[in-house]
């Protein structure tokens, strides 16, 4: 108990010191979690993915499309549960500032075979109902401000023309890391349109979107669909859903890597500046250490104060930065959204900059305590006055 109050009394006893270190702390957890939770957001569509999908796609490059003829095929294969179908869109809503994905699909069987995507069961039977629906995350909702029954037009870029939509659903994300800014429409009405003003684009889509039975089956189907079509006109790549989204995101890996060294290096700058207040605060009170010495406190005592003051201004910090994170990371998440819709910060963040505070306490308070332990008690308190 004694010693805690010593601990804590020196913490405090250089308020200037303690806080400035206590901010400089927390502005490098601050830096970590942001980085970390960027990190997060950037593998968001990875982590979302389920092992019961594959992705099938043109062999040559995801802009090339798939005859629609393919789907019967699909479905006949062994262990394929259901298939779906679609395309980017890449519509524009009022101006290319509001940027967002959508989607033209198979709105009986994709919203199917993505269960994460939450819909009340009566928007989801009005979508289906209706070949001029759409349905729209929440996020993107609360962006633009719409509801259920406006009529919304988006202006065609790989199809060119105004396309008025009917908002009849609404979804939410059954996870925290679930895309809530979509946009998804009947592609049976893009096709209606494309069959009267483009007929050699008709019956052509995107992707096929493939459930399957397990995830253990899953290289196998993908290789008999493969197999299926291949030497055809349009020769198919299936992979996993992870695998597809991990194709996207290797395109920015170098990026990725960096802030990941960053973020590490964040930990040594946190190291720095606490080790830099235990050196100086341990030079001054030499002389009180050499005193409690002869009052019969052993070396292990003099160790635990300063490496126990060390870890509360450490922690204090780590409080002060994650208390931080928290809000400014909404404000950036909402900054963001067009680019990065899923951003927030994640308990594993705040579980690993909570983990690092006693390891960087520890040894920034090590060098300092093993120099008050050696210094003899004679040179110690000749350092008094």
């Amino acid at each position: 108990m004694l010693i805690a109050k010593i601990i804590l009394r020196n913490a405090l006893r250089n308020k200037v010191r303690t806080g400035l270190t206590v901010l400089g702390v927390a502005t490098a957890i601050l830096a970590f979690s942001l980085m970390r939770t960027l990190i997060s957001a950037w593998y968001a569509g990875v982590e979302a993915s389920s092992a019961t999908r594959l992705v099938t796609r043109n062999a040559v490059s995801l802009i090339l499309p798939l005859p629609l003829s393919y789907l019967d095929r699909i479905r006949q294969i062994d262990g394929v549960t259901k298939v779906s179908y679609g395309g980017w869109f890449g519509g524009v809503y009022i101006e290319e500032k509001n940027f967002f994905p959508n989607f033209a699909v198979d709105a009986r069987n994709y919203l199917a075979l993505n269960p994460e995507y939450l819909l009340p069961p009566e928007e989801n039977e009005a979508f289906v109902r209706d070949r001029r629906s759409c349905v729209a995350g929440q996020k993107l909702v609360d962006r633009f401000g719409w509801e259920l029954g406006d009529i919304l037009t988006l202006k065609g870029t790989v199809y060119p023309g105004e396309w008025d939509l009917v908002l009849r659903g609404i979804y939410r994300g059954r996870d925290k890391n679930i895309d809530e800014t979509q946009f998804f429409f009947h592609w049976d009405y893009l096709n209606e349109t494309v069959k009267k003003t483009m007929p050699r684009r008709a019956d052509r889509v995107g992707f096929y979107l493939v459930g399957v039975t397990s995830p253990e089956v899953a290289a196998e189907v993908g290789a008999a669909i493969d197999k299926s079509f291949k030497n055809s006109i349009a020769e198919t790549l299936t992979e996993t859903e992870k695998a597809f989204q991990m194709g996207f995101v290797a395109m920015s890996s170098a990026l990725v890597t960096i802030i990941q060294i960053v973020s590490m290096l964040v930990i040594g700058i946190i190291l720095a500046v606490v080790a830099n207040t235990m050196v100086m605060t341990t030079r001054d009170r030499m002389g009180e250490y050499a005193v409690l010495k002869c009052l019969g406190f052993g070396s292990r005592h003099i160790a635990g104060i300063i490496v126990g003051e060390s870890s509360v201004i450490t922690l204090a910090g780590c409080v002060v930065g994650l208390a931080l994170t928290a809000p400014i990371a909404e404000m950036i998440g909402q900054q963001l959204s067009n680019f990065l819709p899923v951003f927030h910060l994640e308990a594993k963040t705040m579980v690993l900059a909570l983990c690092t505070a006693p390891l960087v306490a520890a040894a920034a308070g090590a060098i300092p305590a093993w120099r008050a332990v050696q210094v003899p008690v004679a040179e110690g308190l000749a350092r008094i006055g």
